[in-house]
């Protein structure tokens, strides 16, 4: 074996704290496995804006105990370079219920004190979303979750929020990287949270903390309407995360008492034994959820991802189909609901809200006509709250954000995707048209047949090592017809430059990033994200179909449908192969 490699290893046996990567590693050492060796000590997992994330296992690429330590100490130094009131400050730390999460807190928390930081620890498994909201609560300079959200059970992570609540930007994620890598050269200080709570240092999050943000939820201003809550009736899962408790508290506190959680999915476990994959998005996820609204004849089947930042919703629809069937909404159409019902109610100083590039743009069709403003920043929560937390004002606050990955933040309280006030917003909105004779369709009717129909759809192509770099490509020659509709404009994020057809241009104010717009006749657009690192390209189409006196949601539905397939055949077979 080589002999570098060799050494590196046995450095990190001796200073891993946890038996079982001891022995794992020890056991590839022992087999002369060099290959998995090599891939585990290739580099360290990467810190970016979403902070870690990757499989539980031994050596510098996986997540576990030695990995959490060393990027702790990174942030602790971090912090200590940029806040100077760290020390009254502190930090909020949370978890989720996958298995590894609460040792994994706690080892930051440890180390985080060691380096005298004070720590606030939640006292038991938190939403993501309560620790977003202890971080602007409680004046931390910081806040961490351990969570992987809806990755598969052998995934686990470590999020940083800055000290205003938000996921961090750049430069902070760059500059908490350079400071793991200093820490990791080093032998991590640690002490125990015995120790860390007689020194003054350590303060656990106890229930008051958890019912500071269920009161929070109760008094929001934009979670005011208590239009007969009565008239709604739900069925819950939490995914085997940790939402089912607040989710249920919230909704009792707002009036809805006819919700019914699904008993194999309410406690958190981080097996996940009855999805494939725990993301509400992801085929079969939604099934018992669906089941449960069918025995109760629910209006609403209503998810949380395991750690409640996300919400995803089926309706039940007489729609062509037998009664007590249930349609999937989109995060568009989730989001363009939320956005519409928001700032249909929302007071004159406050109607800012935010969506991504690759998220309809009926959202943005909708805030010009209410007379309210939509921002569209990169992909990414971390980008929708720290532009519209810079964009507001006091004569414009900031009501909403969404992403189309089933992410809402609904007014302010939470700077982040927040499932649980989502699940609330989308309740009292069911009830407020339910109390009309009117349901959740016939609202999207209604906003379709103003703006027309936007369908919207992800496409991921493969393509061969021998293809040439797509985003060059396109960019030594912009098409000026895409599957037959001419461009009218392609915007190029990556040197921020809006090009029209007929050559004129004009500057866009977004962060560089590697993504191509190409905005076609008729409201149709493309967006193009190549890789930088492999043959890969991830499409996003949208096609706009106005709505006829004669239409109905499925018919417009279909015909959009159709467009959208030919759209996306079209727009592959032009790529380069």
């Amino acid at each position: 074996m080589d002999t570098q490699l060799s050494f590196r290893v046995k450095h990190w046996l001796e200073n891993d704290p946890d038996p079982r990567t001891q022995q794992e590693l020890q056991a590839l050492l022992d087999s002369g496995d060099e290959l998995e060796l090599q891939k585990r000590f290739s580099a360290r997992l990467a810190f970016g804006t979403a902070g870690l994330r990757g499989v539980v296992k031994a050596g510098p690429m996986g997540m576990n105990r030695l990995v959490v330590q060393q990027t702790s100490a990174g942030l602790g130094a971090y912090l200590k370079q940029q806040v100077s009131d760290l020390d009254t400050r502190g930090v909020v730390i949370g978890y989720d219920g996958r298995h590894d999460s609460k040792q994994f807190a706690k080892d930051a928390a440890g180390v985080l004190s060691a380096m005298g930081i004070k720590v606030y620890l939640t006292c038991k498994i938190a939403p993501t979303p309560l620790v977003a909201f202890g971080v602007t609560h409680l004046n931390a300079a910081a806040g961490i979750v351990v969570t992987a959200s809806h990755n598969p059970p052998q995934y686990n992570g470590y999020k940083v929020y800055w000290g205003n609540g938000a996921q961090i930007i750049p430069p902070h994620d760059s500059g908490i990287a350079a400071c793991i890598d200093m820490a990791a050269s080093e032998k991590v200080r640690i002490e125990s949270l015995d120790e860390a709570k007689a020194g003054g240092k350590l303060v656990m999050l106890e229930d008051d903390f958890y019912q500071d943000y269920r009161q929070g939820i109760k008094d929001a201003a934009v979670l005011q309407n208590h239009t007969q809550p009565e008239l709604v009736s739900l069925s819950y899962t939490a995914m085997h995360g940790v939402g089912a408790q607040m989710a249920e508290t919230v909704l009792k506190d707002a009036g809805v008492d006819k919700v019914y959680s699904v008993a194999a999915q309410r406690e958190p476990d981080g097996d996940f034994p009855t999805v494939n994959f725990p993301n509400p998005e992801e085929k079969g996820a939604m099934v018992l959820v669906i089941a449960e609204a069918k025995k109760h004849n629910a209006m609403l089947a209503c998810a949380n991802d395991p750690d409640a930042d996300r919400f995803a919703v089926a309706v039940r629809t007489d729609l062509g189909k037998e009664p007590g069937e249930y349609q999937m909404l989109t995060g568009d159409q989730v989001g363009v609901l939320f956005g519409h019902y928001l700032m249909s109610h929302a007071a004159a100083n406050n109607r800012l809200t935010c969506t991504t590039i690759v998220s309809s743009s009926l959202l943005s069709k909708i805030a010009a006509s209410l007379n309210a403003t939509c921002l569209t920043t990169l992909t990414g929560f971390k980008w929708l709250t720290n532009v519209g937390m810079a964009a507001q004002n006091d004569d414009n606050r900031c009501l909403f954000a969404y992403e189309e990955a089933l992410g809402y933040m609904i007014g302010s309280m939470v700077w982040d995707k927040d499932g649980l006030s989502a699940l609330v917003a989308f309740a009292q909105l069911t009830a407020e048209l339910a109390s009309k004779g009117q349901t959740i369709w016939d609202r999207l009717e209604a906003i379709y047949r103003e703006h027309g129909f936007h369908l919207n759809a992800q496409v991921s192509i493969a393509l061969k090592p021998t293809t040439p770099n797509i985003g060059e490509h396109l960019r030594k020659a912009l098409p000026t017809i895409i599957a037959d509709k001419s461009v009218l404009s392609t915007d190029d994020i990556s040197c921020g430059k809006r090009t029209f057809n007929d050559g004129t241009t004009e500057s866009i104010e977004l962060p560089a990033s590697d993504v191509l717009i190409f905005n076609l006749e008729g409201g149709a657009r493309v967006i193009v994200r190549p890789s930088g690192t492999e043959p890969k390209i991830k499409c996003y189409y949208e096609v706009v179909e106005a709505m006829s006196d004669t239409d109905t949601l499925q018919s417009v539905q279909a015909r959009a449908q159709v467009v959208m397939d030919k759209f996306i055949a079209a727009h592959q077979a032009s790529l380069p192969q």
